[in-house]
């Protein structure tokens, strides 16, 4: 029975996150929505950060999951990689928590909030550098830096999907990809 309602418990509070942000979210709304006493959180939660910082570590394996989805073996490392960052930004904009943080994170800047939104992308970036050394010792690729390349192929990937949007028309799929064989694999793949 305790792990339903531990259940219950990360659900309502994602619900309440997700809708009202971390900040507004109180532990009395959590109870709430989960139809709980508030003693009983605080048996499987020491305070909101605690099943905030729980709640965001569930959406980081998610987000890891769909990306593994998006591999296919038949493919190319480059064109595995990009289908998996490409998953990742898709499911954070498609998760209404994610999105909620990000907002919350520009708009208030809450501390708990930013902590959360960068390890969510220490997350990312550790997933892609991963990545990168298999790549680096099957010979895909030149030896580099991991973890730079994997920051800056992130960054690039952001840019060209969310800042870019600002003033010109969104690029799709395809044209991301081609960018990044253009401007980044190119410049990696092995001689």
């Amino acid at each position: 029975m305790s792990v339903d309602r531990k259940k219950l418990i990360l659900e309502a509070a994602t619900k309440s996150f997700s809708l009202f942000g971390y900040k507004a979210t109180t532990m009395d709304q959590v109870a709430k929505i989960a139809n709980v006493g508030k003693g009983t959180i605080y048996t499987f939660y020491k305070n909101k950060e605690e099943l905030f910082k729980e709640i965001v570590q569930r959406m980081i394996e998610e987000m890891k999951y769909e990306a593994e989805q998006a591999l296919d073996e038949q493919l190319s490392f480059f064109e595995n990689l990009h289908r998996a960052v490409f998953r990742i930004l898709e499911f954070r904009q498609e998760h209404q928590l994610s999105l909620k943080l990000l907002q919350e994170e520009r708009e208030i800047g809450t501390p708990a909030v930013q902590e959360m939104v960068n390890e969510m992308e220490e997350a990312v970036i550790s997933y892609i550098k991963e990545k990168i050394k298999i790549a680096i010792d099957k010979g895909y690729i030149q030896p580099c830096d991991p973890e730079i390349t994997a920051f800056l192929m992130l960054k690039m990937y952001l840019a060209l999907i969310f800042d870019w949007e600002r003033n010109h028309d969104p690029l799709g799929k395809e044209e991301i990809a081609e960018l990044f064989k253009i401007y980044l694999f190119k410049g990696l793949s092995a001689p």
